[in-house]
């Protein structure tokens, strides 16, 4: 019973965070686990680095892994407000 109220879920979630982060490419915008937004620039380290540009001329190498989330248009546009 326990497996299937905390183990399964966490197990599925933590699958769609994988999906989703081997599927960022450049240009992707995106929300850092630090809470940086920023534009993907590019891929390093066998896939495993990003650079991310987080304003004009300031870029900053990534863990892919620190990716929270890939932002859709709408949020990049909230976000962008919020500015």
């Amino acid at each position: 019973i326990m497996w299937l109220l905390i183990f399964r879920p966490q197990a599925r979630k933590q699958k769609q965070h994988q999906a989703m982060v081997s599927s960022v490419q450049t240009g992707d915008h995106v929300l850092t686990i630090g809470g940086m937004y920023g534009t993907v620039k590019g891929l390093k380290k066998d896939d495993k680095v990003i650079v991310l540009e987080i304003s004009k001329d300031c870029k900053v190498e990534l863990l892919k892994s620190s990716i929270a989330s890939n932002l859709t248009a709408e949020e990049r546009n909230q976000a962008a407000k919020k500015k």
